[in-house]
């Protein structure tokens, strides 16, 4: 039987994704991936050149699919916002990588700033002057990460802070702090 490479890679990145968000750069275990992944340690070897290299490619990946996902919207930060909201919902994968990046691999951060340059560009033509672009790309991924970065203690005081209802409420939390802020022209 012929070995799909590109099958490998995907499995070894999703099993990556999963143990590096859960336990960090740190705390993951290449042995855990290999055997999620139905791979072995050398293939990660091989492809990843080794834990770090496999960290990284991982958050790469998670950010460059989160860019796809949910591109900028100058015409309607709030709604993006809302957006971007809505996929740390879903994949909160994303956001625990990028934060375990910042506390163990900060070299790391610095390889998808492309990504960021893109989005900031995008949003250069945006209606919330005088702020520029990266500061509003940074208002609205603070305001929208907001939820998923406090502590449960502070969030659980939210009225209906569990269920639909509840992640409704904040995400509806989201765009009306995006929205004041655009009406507002900070």
């Amino acid at each position: 039987m012929a070995r799909d490479a590109d099958a490998t890679r995907a499995r070894i990145l999703a099993a990556a994704t999963d143990e590096f968000a859960a336990h960090g750069f740190a705390g993951g275990r290449v042995e855990r991936i290999a055997s999620r992944a139905r791979s072995n340690v050398r293939m990660i070897y091989a492809y990843y050149g080794g834990k770090s290299g496999l960290f990284d490619a991982t958050l790469s990946e998670a950010l460059r699919r989160m860019a796809e996902n949910v591109p900028p919207r100058p015409d309607d930060l709030a709604g993006w916002a809302g957006e971007v909201f809505d996929h740390h919902q879903r994949f909160p994968q994303v956001l625990r990588l990028s934060m375990w990046a910042r506390l163990e691999r900060p070299e790391a951060t610095a390889e998808p700033s492309d990504v960021y340059r893109t989005k900031a560009l995008a949003l250069a033509t945006a209606a919330a002057a005088p702020l520029s672009a990266v500061d509003v790309l940074v208002f609205v991924y603070a305001v929208a990460q907001a939820w998923q970065l406090s502590p449960e203690g502070l969030t659980g005081l939210a009225e209906n802070s569990d269920g639909e209802s509840g992640v409704a409420a904040r995400r509806r939390a989201v765009v009306t702090a995006v929205e004041r802020m655009v009406h507002a022209r900070l």
